[in-house]
């Protein structure tokens, strides 16, 4: 039987307010990310207190949670993108390490002839 091959790739979480959301696609778009998932609804507890997940007829007060995964020479332009706008709004980015099986789902990933993994 053939093993998978595995990619190491970037996740990008970004959880914010459902009406920054129009800015977190279009800063990932900008920096070349070639997908990304969003999760509206969120519910939980942070430094601004439990945040209610549905709230009738107002998703932009709820917050939304966009993952993307990418290379990780694009994660460098999400991140000095998003900087300033957190620094004004409320929301929270995480990157972590992950293993894709589908590396050309994700745009150009650097080989190991062009200096990549």
């Amino acid at each position: 039987m053939k093993s998978v091959k595995l990619y190491e790739m970037k996740k990008v979480e970004i959880i914010v307010r459902g009406e920054d959301l129009d800015f977190v696609l279009d800063l990932l778009d900008r920096a070349g990310a070639t997908g990304y998932t969003i999760i509206h609804n969120l519910s939980g507890k942070g430094s601004h207190g439990f945040h209610e997940g549905h709230l009738l007829f107002n998703e932009e007060d709820t917050l939304v949670m966009v993952i993307s995964v990418m290379p990780e020479n694009l994660v460098e332009a999400v991140l000095e993108g998003i900087t300033p706008f957190l620094n004004k709004h409320s929301g929270v980015v995480f990157v972590s390490s992950v293993m894709v099986s589908r590396v050309g789902k994700f745009g150009d990933v650097p080989t190991k002839a062009d200096g990549g993994t």
